[in-house]
């Protein structure tokens, strides 16, 4: 039966301003309340936070609810007094963007420099391979999962540490086994734009890091990658009893990961032609060694039809290369 008689559609952009500002006012004022009561150790004002700060977020928000959000999760992050935390977000220049653009683009810079304050340099580098993999990534993969998957860059402890203290920007779960994920689809493209994240310490450029995951799937592949993986005898994948658990004990997130997506990163690295050698050279020693056992594992995830689209990927990756390259050889007085 179709719902369509039954179903009111309601489109956001045709709710009228003053009740989204209206809803953020009262998420606000109910949010930082609770803060407000739960932090005893803080000698926080009563009227905390006052009437003019409540203002002066909403002007802030332009009508952008993910705004007042990521404020909230950032005032409640433990470590530094709320009070504190709130002055910093109130204090940021008045935004007079674009659909709100600047503003959050703003708020996102400052609370990165404040959870990174007075940190060296490695940190950062951290930062942005463990944030830059879980924004590019095809699927969500957990803490341990990542950690598994960049276990040749940076310790699982890294992984852990880093990604601990950005509650207010992902969504980080309390156990290890269930996937992080995106708050919001403005954290990335803020991340990923240089015209918007001016402060290089947190840019993610996604060529660069696509190549890092590429060669991260290669590595895992060629440590897990073996014949018969699963211990299976001749019986038909049909009639093995409990697949999906044989799967999960064998072959794990990590290597499922690897196996499915790791030409789409291959393809992400095609606007660039930094580390083609190297990646060259993963791919020939892949296809020399590993792509039985590839194959393998995808009939084992009964996907084996992604088999056929990485085939395609390699085959894009390997036409807008030459392209690039051909391009990078021809002299320069040809475009004068």
């Amino acid at each position: 039966m179709s719902l369509q008689p039954h179903t009111d559609i309601l489109r956001l952009h045709d709710v009228k301003s003053d009740v989204v500002n209206s809803d953020i006012e009262l998420y606000l004022k109910t949010k930082l309340a609770v803060i407000a009561k739960s932090r005893s150790d803080c000698d926080l004002m009563e009227d905390w936070p006052s009437p003019q700060d409540i203002n002066t977020l909403c002007r802030k928000a332009t009508g952008f609810f993910i705004y007042a959000s990521t404020v909230v999760r950032f005032v409640a992050s433990q470590g530094d007094p709320p009070d504190e935390r709130l002055a910093l977000i109130v204090s940021l220049p008045q935004d007079t963007s674009h659909e709100g653009k600047e503003g959050i683009d703003l708020l996102y810079t400052q609370v990165l420099r404040q959870i990174f304050c007075g940190k060296d340099q490695i940190v950062y580098l951290h930062f942005r391979l463990v944030v830059g993999t879980v924004i590019l990534i095809s699927n969500p993969l957990s803490m341990k999962a990542l950690s598994g998957l960049l276990r040749n860059h940076i310790k699982q402890s890294r992984v852990h540490s880093t990604l601990r203290t950005l509650h207010s920007l992902l969504l980080i779960p309390e156990t290890t086994e269930t996937p992080v994920r995106i708050f919001h689809k403005s954290f990335p493209d803020f991340l990923m734009d240089p015209g918007r994240c001016t402060d290089t310490r947190f840019f993610v450029d996604p060529p660069n890091y696509h190549r890092q995951i590429l060669l991260s799937c290669l590595g895992v592949m060629k440590g897990e990658l073996r014949k018969n993986i699963c211990n299976l005898d001749d019986t038909p994948l049909s009639e093995v009893k409990d697949l999906p658990a044989c799967r999960a004990a064998s072959i794990g997130d990590t290597l499922g990961y690897a196996c499915q997506f790791w030409t789409a990163h291959l393809v992400g690295t095609a606007d660039s032609i930094l580390g083609v050698k190297e990646v060259q050279k993963g791919i020939d020693e892949f296809f020399t060694t590993y792509f039985l056992f590839w194959i393998e594992v995808l009939s084992l995830m009964e996907n084996l039809g992604i088999g056929v689209n990485a085939l395609n990927d390699i085959q894009q990756w390997y036409t807008l290369v030459s392209c690039v390259e051909n391009l990078l050889r021809i002299p320069i007085f040809m475009y004068i």
